[in-house]
């Protein structure tokens, strides 16, 4: 099987790397474009075997799986230009969420899915959240399960929950990076402990955290219970938490929907017009 990739950017490039790491395909099996050449080159250069295609046509018509790692605005282009070297034999695989798949389905005549990835992939582990279209067979769903259990856990889901799963597994990293450096910045301006010092206890704090929901030794209330003794410290801190935390997610939920909604009306405008005027 050859794996195509119109985009080498950020979750791109993640991708690529976390499958040739866990040595579920081969350089030679790969076939990569990005609009900025110089990103594609980089890549090959790394992993002697890609194949940088000339433009978006070659890498379909090379490819049997492709990966559409562009981002949401960028997707007629790319479709169009690589629509004639299609066939029934693909599977097209978006990684983007606000594309719905029956709208691209439409547009091509290939099998569809959704794959939306994590940056925890880059570890080979976390999350892969799948949603599969109509024309995928059952031999294409476990050709994409046993591609993605190489790199993560991946999980099917159904569309209305798309943009929420997106949240937690996808974002989340990011939310939790931001929440963690708060910490740690706010341990230096209050006892002048060294930034170096406050950000190895939290990262390492992080690591063994992890390991325990891991491991399954405790859920998360059953962690927060143990550490948190009757008139302990840790009590004391929470107080603070409870003060500002509370709603701060939900805030933070209606923000991504909020955008997911305009991406997607965005989304069919340009590559759906037809869809959008019947909505």
């Amino acid at each position: 099987m050859h794996v195509g990739f119109i985009g080498t950017g950020s979750m791109g490039s993640i991708l690529i790397e976390s499958f040739l790491r866990a040595k579920v395909l081969r350089p030679n099996q790969l076939v990569i474009y990005n609009r900025t050449p110089s990103k594609a080159v980089r890549l090959a250069e790394k992993h002697p075997g890609v194949t940088v295609a000339a433009n978006n046509a070659e890498v379909a018509r090379k490819s049997d799986w492709l990966f559409l790692c562009v981002k949401p605005l960028e997707y007629q282009q790319a479709i169009t230009q690589c629509e004639n070297q299609l066939s029934d034999r693909h599977v097209l695989v978006t990684i983007t969420s606000p594309v719905r798949l029956a709208e691209l389905e439409a547009t091509v005549p290939c099998p569809v899915m959704r794959a939306v990835p994590s940056i925890t992939n880059a570890a080979r582990s976390g999350l892969t959240l799948i949603e599969f279209g109509s024309r995928i067979s059952e031999e294409q769903k476990q050709s994409a399960y046993s591609l993605f259990s190489q790199i993560s856990h991946p999980v099917e889901i159904q569309e209305k929950f798309l943009r929420i799963s997106s949240d937690i597994s996808s974002c989340g990293p990011a939310f939790l990076s931001y929440v963690l450096q708060q910490m740690i910045a706010e341990a230096v301006e209050e006892t002048g402990i060294s930034r170096d010092a406050a950000t190895f206890l939290t990262t390492q704090m992080v690591i063994g955290f992890a390991d325990l929901l891991q491991q399954e030794v405790f859920s998360l209330p059953a962690l927060q219970e143990r550490v948190c003794v009757p008139g302990g410290v840790t009590g004391e801190g929470l107080i603070a938490l409870r003060d500002g935390i509370p709603g701060v997610f939900g805030q933070v939920f209606r923000r991504t929907h909020a955008k997911f909604a305009e991406d997607r009306e965005l989304m069919s405008k340009h590559l759906f017009p037809e869809s959008s005027e019947t909505t």
